[in-house]
């Protein structure tokens, strides 16, 4: 199944039926095992997954994403995310995905490094290529890519690498940078206020939430509240960002802060201008969606507000930001350090950030935009200028 509702779209947009055919389906599936002798007593078997969905517009972009949980259906649903995603904020890249279906918490630093170069063997030929360009994902991290990059000897191979060895400063921070970005863009747009003061609350704060968090402490937001795996922590006055990152990384969650506690549950339901899920899928759903108080949604996670939860909270006026406008930030960054690679160019930090801001404040316009002059929701103005750019592309490649 499509996340486009093509018939809803049908109505704002000119969409040709071969368009349609191509983009209900992914253009390429490719299904394989990790398999690993560790030892004489020790053995590694793992299901694993590429998916290409549509790359019209350029390789297939997309992170590889290890976790337990992991399903092809999951996969092919992200890398069609993120056919959208790159489109929306007209960078030159079509959408992908890649998932290893283990815990990636399971392994010693040696068996992780031979599972993912084992990785890189059951798919050089897409990586050598260039027709798949990964980056981390769930589960992954900057180390993983580095050894991608190692394996192939093409430093234009994968995104998301330490900067010492090809990486872009700033691209840790991207995808929470542009969550931020957006947040504050919806604040002045949408709310008619300005960020500073404003009460949010994350769902999540791993690499996304944290830095989220980060930027809008420092931009003057007031974070009331954050949670994770674990639990959460809470403070009416806002909670001190920095302390708790360090907290973070000494004990691995953010429960146990010297703050409030607060469940999952409790953190999306408070009454807060902003709330911010950057988790996972799936959190905001048709059995939650009416306790949620807060005046607007940012989603910083892929998928975190289903369908039906969709619908209640638009018959309640709670404005969602989608995920293809509000985490884009990480992929732009994707764009600058994959063109850097290519031309050998130098970029600070600073240059990522300005880049990510500028790309994802033109998409909220257009959104904006879109929405007010259509009179539909902002995902679905989001969708419909994805797909318009995704279906002059094809005309561009005389697909259609």
């Amino acid at each position: 199944m499509s996340v486009i509702d093509f018939d809803k779209l049908e109505s704002v947009i000119e969409i040709p039926k071969n368009a349609r055919l191509f983009l209900e389906k992914p253009e390429k599936e490719i299904r394989f095992h990790l398999n690993l002798v560790v030892d004489e007593e020790t053995y590694v078997a793992v299901d694993a997954c590429a998916v290409f969905h549509n790359t019209a517009r350029g390789p297939a972009k997309g992170g590889i994403r290890i976790s337990p949980t992991v399903t092809l259906e999951e996969t092919r649903i992200l890398a069609e995310l993120m056919t959208y995603k790159t489109a929306l904020v007209k960078i030159p890249f079509g959408g992908g995905k890649s998932g290893v279906c283990t815990d990636p918490k399971a392994y010693s630093p040696f068996v992780r490094s031979s599972l993912m170069k084992q990785f890189v063997r059951m798919i050089e030929n897409q990586l050598v290529s260039g027709s798949y360009i990964p980056a981390p994902d769930m589960g992954t991290n900057e180390r993983d890519m580095a050894i991608i990059y190692g394996e192939t000897g093409l430093v234009e191979s994968v995104t998301g690498k330490p900067p010492r060895i090809g990486g872009l400063p700033g691209r840790r921070e991207a995808t929470g940078r542009g969550v931020a970005q957006t947040s504050k863009e919806a604040a002045k747009r949408m709310l008619n206020t300005e960020l500073k003061g404003l009460r949010i609350a994350v769902q999540g704060f791993g690499n996304v939430g944290s830095w989220t968090c980060r930027f809008l402490s420092d931009w003057g937001a007031k974070i009331v509240a954050v949670a994770d795996h674990s639990g959460g922590t809470c403070n009416d006055d806002g909670l001190d960002i920095h302390e708790l990152m360090e907290h973070a990384e000494r004990a691995g969650t953010v429960k146990g802060f010297n703050s409030g506690s607060i469940t999952n549950e409790e953190l999306l339901s408070l009454e807060v201008d902003l709330l911010i899920p950057a988790a996972c899928e799936n959190v905001i759903t048709e059995k939650n969606a009416a306790d949620v108080k807060a005046r607007a949604i940012i989603e910083g996670a892929n998928g975190p507000t289903t369908k039906e939860a969709d619908t209640i909270l638009d018959e309640k006026g709670v404005i969602v930001i989608p995920d293809i406008l509000a985490n884009s930030g990480g992929v732009i960054a994707s764009y600058v350090e994959w063109r850097r690679a290519k031309s050998g160019s130098i970029t600070k930090s600073e240059e990522t950030y300005r880049t990510v801001d500028n790309l994802i404040t033109e998409s909220f316009i257009d959104v904006m935009r879109m929405a007010d002059e259509k009179s539909i929701s902002y995902r679905n103005a989001a969708f419909a200028l994805a797909l318009r750019e995704v279906i002059e592309s094809m005309r561009d490649r005389v697909w259609i």
